[in-house]
């Protein structure tokens, strides 16, 4: 797996370049693109396959666990 740290944070960076360039990278640019999309893949892949990712539908913790907020009052 290649080591990058920040991959997003650079991605994003390079993204905003890539606007405010009309929507145009130069050589070197586009290579740095490829390698930091290459690394973010491999980490994704690395997470799936030692199912460390959520693979079922979405639940609320409030609504499993009873915490909505709203206490009910017990009858003496």
């Amino acid at each position: 797996m290649t080591q990058t740290v920040n991959v997003l944070t650079h991605i994003n960076e390079l993204k905003k370049v890539w606007r405010d360039q009309n929507f145009r990278f130069t050589p070197d640019q586009q290579l740095q693109m490829d390698m930091l999309m290459q690394a973010r893949r491999e980490r994704v892949d690395y997470f799936r396959s030692e199912n460390l990712v959520w693979k079922g539908p979405y639940q609320s913790l409030k609504k499993i666990r009873g915490l909505d907020g709203i206490e009910e009052e017990e009858d003496d």
